[in-house]
């Protein structure tokens, strides 16, 4: 059995790494994608994961299958083509250590992921499975992402959501808003920024805008703040938890490193989602506040998603 499985895009990400000797920006390469981030938390944290997407015949493509072998996760279900090459991303930090993106995916390898790449075998071993937005911007992805949702959703699977909104890769707004709304369609767990969830409901305040999902048939909505932590809304009711406060070197993978340790925990729960009380919802949410922000320390995403022990070495050392 899996704790969770992740469909979706795993790319490079080229991440800042200082100036030459010219004076000009270097790069470094690191794995990334958001839901293989989100799936490596899970299993840095001790689950167990399993992933399905497609990467290209490349060197980079067998890059990133052996980094997802180094994070004990299962790649049965990764694919790889020689149609198009692996997807990259250059990210682009302000002096806040906040990102940006460009993206060479024109195709990318993980948009030609096909219905019969599917492996619903995992799916079906799974508790939680998890997918985001991105998959959805183009055929075939999209195709097969939509199959693996619906095999999912009659399995009584957990069904996590993330509407990454990258304006860059969709057609335009009303694409994308319609695609994204999907998606929550089919949700009972959805993370999301502040941002995205004006963009999705065009309403700027958190509590209505939140409800709204709510009203839709999501369980679990969870609205990261960045430096303000997280508002959250769930059937025992809503709240904020604020965020741990560190030293930001680079926030690329932070929200779902955030995302990534929520589902580590719910996956240890044996009763429904919604039964959940509020103060085991708050611990959850703490937690996974400290995972993301330890997250930011570091350069790159999956290569700074900390382990359990320092989590938990964390959160004692500022409870002190």
């Amino acid at each position: 059995m899996y704790d969770v499985v992740a469909l979706g895009e795993l790319l490079i990400d080229f991440t800042p790494a200082g100036i030459s000797e010219n004076g000009n920006i270097l790069f470094e390469m690191n794995p990334g994608g958001a839901p293989a981030n989100v799936l490596t938390t899970v299993t840095k944290l001790g689950g167990k994961g399993a992933f399905i997407g497609k990467v290209g015949d490349d060197q980079f493509g067998y890059f990133l299958k052996q980094v997802l072998e180094k994070n004990q996760i299962n790649t049965d279900g990764l694919k790889f083509t020689k149609k198009a090459n692996t997807t990259l991303a250059f990210v682009h930090l302000d002096n806040k250590g906040d990102r940006s993106f460009t993206f060479y995916r024109n195709p990318g390898a993980d948009i030609m992921l096909e219905e019969g790449d599917i492996k619903v075998d995992l799916i079906k071993k799974s508790k939680i499975f998890h997918f985001g937005s991105l998959s959805m911007t183009d055929n075939p992805a999209k195709g097969a992402t939509l199959k693996a949702i619906e095999y999912a959703k009659q399995n009584n699977k957990i069904i996590s959501y993330d509407p990454n909104w990258r304006p860059s890769l969709w057609k335009n707004e009303t694409i994308s808003k319609k695609e994204m709304t999907l998606g929550l369609q089919y949700a009972d767990i959805v993370k999301l920024s502040e941002e995205e969830l004006q963009f999705l409901t065009r309403e700027s305040d958190l509590e209505y805008a939140s409800k709204i999902l709510f009203n839709m048939g999501i369980k679990l909505v969870l609205v990261t703040l960045g430096a303000n932590g997280c508002y959250y809304r769930h059937a025992s009711g809503t709240g904020h938890i604020p965020a741990y406060h560190v030293n930001v070197v680079d926030t690329t993978g932070a929200g779902d490193t955030f995302l990534g340790a929520v589902l580590y925990n719910i996956s240890k729960i044996d009763y429904p989602l919604e039964k959940i009380k509020t103060q085991e919802i708050e611990k959850i949410i703490n937690f996974a506040n400290a995972a993301g922000a330890l997250c930011t320390t570091k350069r790159g995403a999956i290569p700074s998603i900390p382990t359990l022990e320092e989590i938990k070495n964390f959160i004692k050392q500022l409870n002190l």
